[in-house]
């Protein structure tokens, strides 16, 4: 089944043809062998995929014996949310891609429906609304973003063509912080299928690092698909 979700990303070009001339494209470049090369036409997480393609991603990435450690890490490492035209950035750009009935003052969101993933809550109020990272940035840090340059890292955290950005319920958001899903998994379980798509995709396509634990919580989640 395709995921729940797969709409907040899928479509990443009516997001682009509703921005202002100026926007800013997003690219990960390549750092030093641990994400794919700037243009290189990697097509791993383009567009949604079954349960088996997912399952078939996460066998291929690195197992490590234990995370990495945070030492030198800090959110300003992964400069967001980036430009994206005239006084639009990024969470603009996710808040008007997730939303419904969703209003404008000018390129900025100021009303409108969410409905969020993680918990099945619905939120009416554009500040009750966080833009998560589904693979967090500490935890993209300690799996192998550490070694990137800042310019990849903001390119990771401003991502909309992947399944990186999704608008949630600030509670579940707080909720989940910067933990994996070994420690952590949505509330609403008929979002196991797709978060665990999504996780898989990001960090196979960034060539990110999981643990055994994570591993095993990523394959219990796709047997949920």
């Amino acid at each position: 089944m395709p995921p729940r979700n797969a709409v907040r990303w899928f479509l990443p070009f009516l997001i682009t043809a509703s921005l202002t001339a100026g926007c800013e494209t997003v690219d990960a470049g390549d750092p030093g062998g641990t994400a794919p090369t700037s243009g290189s036409g990697s097509t791993s997480g383009a567009k949604p995929g079954s349960a088996k393609d997912a399952h078939a991603l996460l066998g291929k990435l690195t197992v490590v014996a234990k995370t990495g450690t945070m030492a030198g890490y800090s959110r300003e490492k992964f400069p967001h949310w980036k430009s994206t035209g005239k006084n639009c950035d990024v969470r603009d750009s996710v808040l008007e891609r997730d939303g419904t009935k969703v209003k404008l003052s000018g390129c900025n969101v100021v009303a409108g429906t969410w409905k969020s993933l993680y918990d099945d809550k619905t939120v009416t109020t554009p500040g009750a609304v966080d833009i998560d990272h589904m693979v967090p940035l500490a935890a993209a840090w300690r799996s192998g973003a550490a070694a990137w340059t800042t310019d990849q890292r903001e390119a990771f955290a401003n991502d909309l063509d992947r399944p990186q950005l999704v608008a949630v319920s600030a509670g579940s958001n707080r909720s989940k912080g910067d933990q994996d899903p070994s420690t952590w998994k949505p509330p609403a379980q008929d979002a196991w299928c797709s978060y665990a798509q999504d996780w898989v995709t990001v960090k196979s396509y960034y060539k990110l690092n999981v643990t055994q634990k994570e591993k095993d919580a990523l394959k219990d989640m796709l047997g949920t698909c």
